[in-house]
């Protein structure tokens, strides 16, 4: 138990790093766009759920291929894991591209879909412009962390993580604010700024992004030991060489299509995945047309709540991190009943960790919105909500790692019907209902009760061990 404990922190310390640092890249941006005044804010918020439905659906479809690679080192056999790899990086090449198409393609109409109005839908078009055309890298972001997670590798993962949020941080600074005059120890400095507002805060965050992936990939394909499939061995590159210039392209190129099987299993964990985001997501956005006729102050603050609740529920993610590895490792060398251990051991500590988190929430949601907003009326709602949040937590909690344990051997189908149907069978008629009566509360209030259904059902199907007969095999 000692054991297991260690190396459930050892992985689980870098993940949840990983996840404060992409959510503290939501505080900064929704901060620093906060002042620009309540417009800007909703601008954001409007299609803050559209974009989170493209990420998603990216990130899962590179799923199938880091749990197949946690499968094969698990097994020890690094040359399949490689081989994973190289057919994953081909793969999200070509889904980014076809979902940054389909992006661009609906930025304009976009918010005008989601009942926005005015100056609020032009900003909100732009910023969701520039996210979706990097999806192609954002993709291969998605994959070169979720596979040196599945190495065991969080460190890496984690590190440039946070470099991606400190990148994010300079980039905005100088992209989203006009020329300005700062007092340093008395000094007055004047700072550079390209007063670009909410176009200068996507761009800042994509750049950060862009130079994330390019280390990610980096590491992945050329440091990694278990996975580096270039520069490895001297006596491939000499026959390589011998080969016709045309045969040693051609075998180049195919070595990166996915196989029958490869695809197939990848089709078998990502295919529900996305399909639950992309249900959920839609569910969310549904959300945001809940919300959108309570007005523009509440367009901010239930984007904001978002925002601020994240930091809650980031430990959950990265500890669910953590089981997909742990679990997914021991179940690719056949250990069902270390898998079994591990997936209990990890939802408890999820639950007791995100436990701790709802507390603090509870009383730090004050100070957080006075962080993210300025406007009174914006920072009130926050509050109130975020509050009805953090009972929620614990099973929460249980949820995402449940989930994530679940992953790990490639079960996904009736966890993701169970993700889809509980939020749009319970959550959303009962926020439709309560909205009109009690505004944004109504909202997060069936946010909460959904959340605690959802942690329940979780906990069922992981104690009832059907995950553990539903993996690859």
């Amino acid at each position: 138990m000692r054991q297991r404990l260690s190396l459930t922190a050892q992985l689980a310390w870098p993940a949840i790093m990983a996840q404060l640092s992409s959510i503290l890249m939501q505080y900064i941006d929704a901060a620093m766009v906060g002042r620009l005044g309540a417009d800007d804010s909703a601008a954001v918020g409007l299609v803050s759920t559209s974009l989170w439905l493209f990420w998603g659906l990216c990130s899962s479809a590179m799923v199938g291929f880091s749990v197949q690679v946690a499968h094969r080192i698990g097994a020890a056999d690094y040359a399949s894991a490689r081989s994973v790899l190289r057919q994953g990086l081909g793969a999200a090449v070509v889904f980014g591209l076809f979902m940054g198409v389909i992006g661009c393609a609906i930025a304009d109409p976009l918010p005008g879909w989601l009942g926005g109005e005015g100056a609020v839908c032009h900003a909100a078009s732009v910023y969701f412009f520039v996210f979706v055309a990097a999806l192609p890298l954002l993709t291969l972001n998605y994959l070169g962390g979720g596979v040196l997670r599945a190495s065991g590798n969080m460190k890496v993962a984690g590190g440039l993580n946070v470099l991606m949020c400190v990148l994010d941080v300079i980039f905005n600074l100088f992209l989203i604010f006009p020329t300005r005059t700062l007092t340093l120890g008395g000094v007055e400095v004047s700072l550079p700024g390209a007063d670009m507002g909410v176009l200068g805060a996507a761009l800042g965050t994509v750049a950060a992004e862009v130079v994330s992936a390019a280390l990610m990939l980096w590491y992945a394909c050329f440091r990694q030991p278990d996975l580096a499939i270039f520069g490895r061995k001297k006596r491939e590159r000499v026959a390589s060489a011998v080969q016709s210039a045309e045969h040693a392209v051609e075998g180049f190129f195919r070595r990166f299509l996915p196989s029958g099987k490869v695809l197939r299993n990848a089709l078998k964990v990502s295919a529900p995945m996305t399909l639950e985001h992309g249900v959920i997501c839609g569910a969310q956005i549904v959300v945001t047309v809940i919300v959108a006729p309570l007005g523009v102050m509440a367009i901010a603050a239930n984007a904001f709540a978002v925002t601020a609740e994240a930091l809650c529920y980031m430990p959950g993610y990265g500890i669910g991190d953590a089981a997909t590895t742990l679990v997914g490792q021991s179940y690719g060398a056949r250990r069902k009943d270390l898998a079994r251990q591990f997936g209990y051991l990890t939802v408890g500590l999820g639950m007791a960790v995100m436990t701790v988190m709802g507390v603090i929430l509870w009383f730090g949601a004050p100070a957080v919105m006075e962080l993210l907003s300025p406007v009174h009326d914006i920072q009130r709602l926050g509050v109130s909500a975020l509050r009805i949040e953090a009972w929620a937590e614990p099973m929460f909690a249980a949820s995402i790692v449940a989930y994530g344990v679940m992953v790990g051997v490639g079960d996904t189908i009736i966890p993701a019907a169970m993700n889809f149907s509980s939020i749009w069978l319970v959550r959303l008629p009962i926020a439709a209902f309560l909205a009109p009566s009690m505004g944004l509360d109504g909202v997060w209030l069936a946010m909460c009760i959904e959340l605690c259904f959802r942690g329940i059902i979780f906990l069922w199907r992981l104690f009832s061990g059907a995950w553990l007969r539903h993996g690859l095999k």
